[in-house]
């Protein structure tokens, strides 16, 4: 099985939007997340979709998904306290509806909707062949990074060898549900994708190149870009 996990379990407090979670904003009248979710319902080779959803708005998702009839979706849970959380809980529900030790997951933003299911398809077979796929764009400026006070530049990269990562991310599901048991038990909560985590515990990883309008709505600018 293909299992895409959507996590859509943040507040968005930098899109000042009125306490509404960015991810059920409306763009041409339809939410966020189901541009994001109609994605992976149209592309042929995702078999489910399990969504890991902000606590307040589980009534209000499961709503939507009805509405719009993404009938791929077999699991609505609760979000964490972190983006690392709300995927590990994901993880558990694919793992309840997952038929193989093969199985592969999708993790995707769920206010990360301009995606085609060439992307999908050409992340899962980059896991089939190497194990992992991080869909991502080549950097075209200069980047530096800083010391630990940012203060002091360290290193400046080599462009052609940095990459931006984006998403989806996707990974053999047993082997990403157990690289996040073992941040669990050593009670690291604060990787900031799935792609930082398996790095951690040594997984090897390649890009997956997309597009650059592959952006996450954050911001109130980029929420007018994708609109």
């Amino acid at each position: 099985m293909n299992i895409a996990v959507i996590f859509a379990g943040g507040v968005g407090k930098r899109m000042k939007s009125s306490g509404i979670p960015k991810q059920f904003l409306k763009i041409h009248g339809v939410p966020i997340i189901i541009h994001t979710l109609q994605k992976f319902q149209e592309c042929k080779e995702v078999d489910a979709i399990v969504i890991a959803c902000v606590a307040s708005h589980l009534t209000c998702m499961q709503e939507l998904v009805e509405q719009y009839n993404i009938n791929k979706v077999q699991k609505i849970v609760k979000g964490g306290e972190t983006g690392q959380q709300s995927i590990y809980n994901g993880l558990i529900a694919a793992k309840q509806i997952s038929k193989t030790d093969k199985d592969i997951v999708l993790i995707h933003d769920g206010v990360r909707p301009i995606i085609d299911s060439e992307l999908i398809c050409k992340n899962i077979a980059s896991v089939k062949k190497y194990g992992s796929a991080i869909s991502s764009i080549p950097q075209k400026e200069t980047t530096i990074m800083l010391d630990e006070n940012k203060k002091h530049i360290e290193k400046v990269t080599k462009r052609e060898l940095t990459y931006i990562a984006r998403a989806p991310q996707s990974f053999y599901l047993n082997e990403l549900l157990e690289c996040h048991e073992k941040a669990k038990k050593e009670e690291k909560f604060d990787y900031i994708d799935s792609s930082s985590l398996m790095m951690h515990y040594g997984k090897k990883l390649v890009v997956v190149e997309c597009n650059t309008d592959n952006i996450k709505i954050t911001t109130p600018d980029d929420y007018y870009i994708v609109r």
